[in-house]
């Protein structure tokens, strides 16, 4: 097996496989044999290695469901740029046909659907009965340091090595087998404690982010009394089960339904009339339309514009209270990007707001982005002589903003939030220096947020360095930018 150049008009590099060396002979795709791959892997085969599955072996305890509840992550609760997940508590009576693996701190695991979406997680806490999808492969570390193995699988070397493996088209899977037979390169237990390091930092600035955004969302419910405000709810047993069900028996009057012509029961839900309530004993409410100048909505380009690569199209499922998030992106080609950025393209300081599928998530834009918002994006023009942007932000997304808009939300398959329920919005106007507080708060998050991120990029630089270089370039690496 071997690579070469073609030295013609243009340049083309090539490889040249004999069937003795195909895979199996169960591989005969050009893609496969790619000289990109062969160089890597054997630049791996030249370092301290070995395979997968005699350092970090895949093997787990069947999950058993005869608890009452146990804790669940699924694919598509890993957060695919930090490796963060998101846990849900399950009743045993009603766990998924995929929760199978049983998960402990340190484990790593990598989802084999889709790879290139690189849903890589590590666990972090002891947590009981924390059970995984069969949709990851699980692996726990013996030999090998598990933050540097989750940072390898972070890097574009290993996702690509994975997407390498994946076989269909419309669903593509690697396979468990596939994965723990990958070589892996071993550093000096000096660099792997270096990559550590920055994980666990990486990891308490992302802590901090969530502090500095929950003490600020407090602030607020505090002012509001709304703090430790939960709907009604009345206690029901379904199969022997105990369930607590929120108060959903509402009885209006026929002129007060055609008043706002709504007919359908969720509208008129108790818990909507609870938080009017307490919303009348705090007198300074204006509508959202006494702060915004004017608002701009995003451009639909169609799905036949979209790219592999290119500019990034903001959809609504790609914008978080957190900023941009890579969940499923979409591209636009160079020159349809130039013919729309001037008017649809974020900028730093501006106040976004969705209006479809799932409306009121609003974020006020920290950093560049070189992209186009869809048309279930609002760009506000606010005043900021009236009111903060940040504070108005996190009113929107606390509480206070979901079940004004979860009320007001129309649609019967993707909900739709109309300008006119928009700009009437209620919100409450706290004193400046409460807001300029809160905003202080936001900022921080945003700040730790970032740090976070910084730190695991040049983690995962470091390694990429050490694997195409050596471990000495590596470390400098990481030295000059930590």
């Amino acid at each position: 097996m071997q690579t070469q150049i073609y030295h013609g008009k243009y340049e083309v590099e090539y490889s040249i496989v004999n069937i003795s060396e195909l895979e199996g002979a169960l591989r005969i795709d050009a893609e496969y044999y790619d000289p990109v791959y062969l160089r890597r892997e054997k630049i791996i085969e030249k370092k301290n290695s070995d395979y997968l599955e005699n350092i970090a072996p895949n093997d787990y305890i069947t999950f058993s469901p005869n608890c009452d509840y146990f804790n669940y992550i699924e694919i598509s609760n890993v957060n695919l740029e930090t490796g963060d997940y998101i846990i849900e508590k399950i009743h045993c009576d009603y766990a998924p046909s995929r929760a199978k693996k049983l998960v402990s701190k340190n484990d790593i695991i990598i989802s084999t659907v889709r790879p290139n979406r690189n849903a890589v997680a590590i666990i972090y806490h002891k947590t009981k009965n924390l059970v995984a999808s069969t949709g990851f492969c699980k692996l726990t570390a013996k030999k090998i340091n598990p933050k540097y193995l989750f940072i390898l699988f972070k890097t574009y070397i290993y996702r690509d090595f994975l997407v390498r493996k994946t076989t269909a088209t419309m669903y593509p899977a690697v396979s468990e087998y596939d994965i723990i037979n990958l070589k892996i390169p071993i550093p000096s237990d000096e660099f792997q404690e270096q990559i550590e390091n920055l994980v666990l930092q990486s990891h308490h600035e992302r802590e901090n982010t969530e502090h500095f955004y929950n003490e600020a969302e407090e602030i607020l419910l505090n002012e509001l009394r709304l703090k430790d405000w939960k709907p009604i709810t009345k206690k029901i047993v379904l199969n022997r089960i105990e369930y607590e069900e929120e108060k959903n028996i509402s009885i209006m009057n026929l002129s007060d339904v055609l008043k706002v012509d709504r007919l359908d029961a969720e509208y008129w839900d108790p818990k909507y009339d609870e938080l009017e309530d307490l919303f009348r004993n705090y007198k300074k409410l204006r509508p959202l339309k006494k702060f915004m100048f004017n608002f701009q909505k995003g451009i639909e380009i169609g799905s036949e514009n979209y790219q592999e690569e290119g500019k990034f199209f903001i959809r609504v499922s790609n914008l978080s209270i957190n900023g941009f998030i890579e969940k499923d992106k979409k591209y636009m080609s160079e020159e349809l990007y130039s013919q729309l950025k001037d008017v649809y393209e974020p900028r730093v300081g501006d106040f976004l707001l969705t209006k479809d599928a799932t409306p009121g998530i609003t974020y006020v834009v920290k950093e560049p982005v070189e992209g186009i918002i869809a048309s279930g994006i609002l760009k506000l023009n606010i005043n900021e002589n009236e009111i903060n942007k940040e504070y108005l932000a996190l009113c929107i997304n606390s509480i206070i903003g979901k079940l004004q808009i979860e009320q007001s939300g129309g649609g019967s398959v993707i909900t739709h939030w109309r300008p006119e329920q928009i700009k009437e919005l209620q919100i409450p106007i706290l004193p400046h220096r409460i807001q300029q507080k809160i905003a202080s708060l936001i900022q921080q998050s945003y700040k730790a947020r970032r740090k976070a991120k910084g730190l695991l990029e040049i983690a995962k630089k470091s390694v990429e360095i050490y694997i195409e270089k050596n471990e000495e370039e590596g470390l400098k690496y990481m030295v000059m930018n930590h």
